[in-house]
């Protein structure tokens, strides 16, 4: 099959996600200039650089109290912070519920029954049993094409790391299964990884 995107797949549903993945799941928490705090999934997201460390996550839709954006972007042009938080397997309902179209006085936190705790660097909250959390600063917020295409990008200012996740001194995703995306519904948890040296290692 060959399809243009600009003429349409045919398809009962667009394939683009499915074929991109799996993708890993950057949990964002901001904090509006109100105190507001909000958390919602974005599966457009990923390390960018190492130094400095940098990260990445795109929003593509909108809400109409926001606009022509969704809350965690408003947040971070009001506050220019966010916090990046690592999904595990056994968060995976609760990051569900977080990622409904609430109004934006909604806190997801309150609302899904997640433990916060407040960031070390930057005012915001992060998910308190999270394996991994980032505290970012933004750095650059791009218009892509498209109605309500945006990228974040932030720089990462501070890193808590569960104590339980490292092994040996290494950060071990074994020991709490990431949760990716896919595309259409469908998730991946990533429970066995292997090692490959690379050519003149």
């Amino acid at each position: 099959m060959f399809y243009e995107p600009k003429h349409g797949h045919g398809l009962p549903h667009n394939p683009f996600n499915a074929v991109i993945a799996p993708r890993p799941i950057g949990w964002i928490a901001t904090r509006g200039a109100d105190g507001r705090d909000n958390l919602a999934p974005y599966s457009f997201f990923n390390a960018v650089a190492y130094t400095p460390p940098q990260v990445m996550f795109a929003s593509t839709s909108a809400k109409p109290d926001r606009d022509g954006t969704k809350d965690s972007v408003a947040n971070i042009r009001e506050t220019g912070v966010f916090c990046v938080n690592v999904v595990e397997f056994a968060a995976r309902d609760v990051m569900n519920q977080s990622s409904g179209p609430w109004p934006r006085e909604v806190d997801e936190f309150d609302h899904a029954g997640i433990a916060r705790a407040e960031c070390s660097v930057i005012a915001a909250s992060r998910v308190a049993g999270a394996p991994a959390a980032l505290e970012c600063e933004m750095r650059q917020i791009i218009q892509l094409d498209g109605a309500a295409n945006f990228i974040v990008v932030g720089e990462v200012v501070g890193v808590h790391l569960r104590d339980d996740c490292m092994v040996d001194g290494q950060f071990d995703i074994t020991r709490f299964q990431p949760l990716a995306r896919c595309g259409y519904r469908d998730y991946a948890v990533v429970r066995d990884v292997f090692s490959l040296s690379r050519p003149g290692d």
